[in-house]
């Protein structure tokens, strides 16, 4: 009787061994079997916070799992690394296993916003309200309040965000984005500042951002940035007042309605370099690392005037005699003796 009791048992759990071998192998070869998934279900969203058997049941509602149990005990016991939050595409062919890994990851899809340098503030602002998923808080505020919700150490945006393409994903908000550009910004005037030339006529990094926003605006080629700064650097060298276009455009706002008349160059703002000596109390715009190490390390030279061929290109000029000469051959003013650094811009938005 014992015997016959020891044989079944042993019968029993070898049977019950080849079972469970059986399913394992099954199991084994499910987790790993690629499948096709259609285009409307490869796309996946991980909500923050969510569980690996929250992932699991949401998967098998949309028959891409067929065993979401053990997807998720596999989860939990063979390869516990967390699934990450964030928007994810699967493969069109992928396998279980394929996807634990693919959300363990953290490989979620990326968007991209290139923010260009010479525009503003208020620009930059408008380009990021328009970018898909990206959350937007700054949109449609005043800027007092923009500012309290960039919690930077500012009084005026304008010129503290470096321009370039940025990476971000569904969950980031165009605060956390403009607080990398101004990390960016900083860390790009401090490596420039530190560069400069002896000399400058620059009391703080603050002034040499707000030189390379006037340069910045007043390039049509980047090759001549240098050559505008020196001829910029030495106006203020000699007591000269800049008498830059962009910098009364920037001040006239949303008066400025594409064209720039005598009248508007005898406005009284603070931004008005035809009227005021020096630099404009801020910058005008966003400028490049270009600008500022142009900014910071003018071309030498002699020239203090230029003046736009109509083809991107200036022409520069050391007296005002050579300057009113170049203005008679490229622009033909009614008052050739006035300086004008660029031909009037036919649209620029208000800051």
């Amino acid at each position: 009787m014992m015997a016959r009791l020891v044989r079944f048992m042993a019968f029993t759990g070898i049977g019950l061994f080849l079972v469970g071998g059986i399913l394992a192998a099954y199991f084994w070869q499910w987790l790993h079997k690629d499948q096709w998934l259609p285009e409307e279900k490869r796309y996946w969203v991980v909500a923050k916070g969510e569980s690996v058997q929250s992932v699991a049941r949401r998967l098998h509602s949309q028959d891409i799992l067929l065993w979401p149990r053990i997807w998720g005990l596999y989860a939990r016991f063979a390869e516990p690394r967390p699934i990450r939050a964030g928007e994810y595409r699967l493969a069109e062919y992928t396998s279980p296993l394929d996807i634990l890994r693919h959300l363990q990851s953290g490989a979620v899809i990326t968007y991209q916003v290139t923010l260009v340098e010479g525009r503003t503030f208020r620009e930059w602002i408008q380009v990021l309200a328009a970018q898909p998923k990206l959350q937007i808080h700054l949109a449609d505020k005043a800027q007092e309040d923009q500012l309290k919700l960039l919690d930077l150490d500012l009084t005026h945006p304008e010129g503290w965000f470096y321009p370039d393409t940025y990476q971000y994903v569904a969950e980031d908000s165009d605060i956390a984005l403009l607080r990398r550009a101004h990390v960016r910004m900083r860390e790009v005037l401090e490596r420039a500042w530190n560069t400069r030339v002896d000399g400058l006529p620059y009391k703080s990094p603050y002034e040499a951002l707000i030189m390379a926003s006037i340069i910045e605006k007043e390039t049509g080629v980047a090759s001549e940035r240098p050559e505008i700064a020196g001829v910029f650097v030495r106006r203020l060298q000699q007591g000269m007042r800049l008498q830059t276009d962009p910098t009364v455009i920037y001040g006239l706002g949303a008066d400025f309605d594409g064209n720039l008349t005598r009248r508007h160059l005898r406005e009284s703002t603070s931004y008005n370099t035809y009227v005021n000596r020096g630099l404009p109390p801020t910058p005008i715009a966003m400028p490049s690392g270009a600008a500022l190490e142009a900014a910071l390390n003018p071309m030498p030279g002699t020239s203090l005037y230029f003046v736009a061929r109509g083809d991107g290109t200036h022409q520069f000029s050391d007296t005002l005699e050579e300057h009113n000469r170049a203005v008679n051959q490229f622009q033909r003013r009614v008052d050739p003796s006035r300086y004008r650094s660029a031909p009037p811009l036919q649209s620029v938005p208000a800051p």
